[in-house]
């Protein structure tokens, strides 16, 4: 695990550090760090985690860290996301830490914001906040559309309700505190999205995490983002470790446990069902709409869904559209969404 550094404190220990990795991010390096150099508040460090660059950000990220005392750069060897993450913890000395991105543009008064935030309100571990989507290529819709979805939960009761369907928070618009690292971990390394598996074990652990009403960052999306190349990143991952942790919610919240009913017989429905199955849930049936997958496999027309109260939903509908109606039938119906039913999927 993770060591931070010690939590003393002394008269030029900066409130907040910024924590910045890098490996060859190319132009965008110097519109990331002017934006953080602008900010409003300016009791700051900036620590710079170059992960073993090869183009001309090296010089860059020496030239801005030579210029100003508040910046350090550290070099190591090329070791992944995660490794440059927690090195860059170790180093953090202020009581609030923020994620930034090399690819994308911190607003002015974000870390104002967001630091004045966790300080009003210190049971909460984490703050986000909105982002504008910022594509340089109109092919890359999925993520416009992933923005769109982000930017519509944003309450405290919203992030909860949503946190199986696709990771509530960008990484790189979050600020987290030193003593939520110390209660709830660090970033861990595995095959799996590393934000997304720290946001759920933290959520699921009973961690407060919000999320600010008001663009914080302009983040900047490319064929060549890490999040599009690597495969830790991929649907299947971002699956997985969903369904790990929802193993784990489901354990406290399910008043059937281990009984369960899935909504969505189809191809996502059935192997996510199975994946549960083998950690020792059981599926009493499933319900679909379509009526081919009506009476196969134990399933059942939505139409007969059981009152409120007789059996815990899970919604593994991959479909955007589909995932409101699903949310509005239910409530309709009696239910009680994470009291009677969670959705699991729809986004896409």
């Amino acid at each position: 695990m993770t060591t931070l550094l010690s939590n003393t404190s002394t008269t030029d220990r900066p409130v907040i550090s910024v924590l910045l990795p890098f490996y060859n991010p190319g132009k965008s390096l110097r519109r990331a760090l002017e934006s953080i150099i602008c900010q409003t508040f300016t009791k700051w460090e900036l620590i710079l985690i170059d992960n073993g660059s090869t183009d001309e950000t090296l010089a860059m990220a020496q030239e801005f860290a030579a210029s100003d005392s508040r910046i350090t750069l550290c070099h190591e060897p090329r070791k992944g996301i995660v490794n440059a993450l927690n090195h860059g913890l170790s180093m953090c000395r202020g009581i609030y830490i923020a994620r930034m991105d090399a690819d994308d543009v911190s607003h002015p008064d974000r870390l104002w914001l967001q630091m004045d935030f966790l300080r009003d309100n210190p049971g909460v571990s984490l703050v986000s906040g909105l982002v504008r989507y910022a594509s340089e290529s109109s092919a890359l819709e999925g993520y416009r559309r992933y923005v769109e979805w982000l930017n519509g939960i944003i309450s405290e009761n919203d992030i909860c309700r949503n946190m199986f369907i696709e990771s509530p928070f960008a990484h790189p618009s979050v600020m987290f505190t030193r003593a939520a690292l110390e209660k709830y971990g660090t970033y861990a390394e595995g095959p799996f999205p590393e934000d997304y598996e720290m946001w759920l074990r933290w959520l699921c652990a009973g961690a407060r995490c919000c999320k600010l009403p008001v663009t914080v960052l302009d983040w900047f999306d490319h064929p060549q983002r890490l999040s599009r190349t690597d495969p830790r990143y991929s649907p299947d991952a971002f699956n997985r470790v969903k369904i790990r942790y929802l193993d784990i919610w489901l354990r406290s919240h399910n008043p059937f446990h281990p009984c369960i009913a899935v909504w969505g017989a189809g191809k996502l429905g059935r192997k996510n069902a199975a994946l549960l199955e083998e950690l020792g849930h059981k599926v009493q049936f499933f319900i679909d709409v379509d009526t081919r997958k009506i009476n196969a496999g134990k399933c059942i027309s939505y139409k007969d869904v059981p009152p409120a109260g007789t059996c815990f939903i899970i919604g593994f509908v991959g479909n955007r559209h589909v995932t409101p109606q699903i949310r509005a039938f239910l409530n309709e119906r009696g239910y009680t969404e994470t009291v009677d039913y969670m959705l699991a999927a729809g986004i896409s």
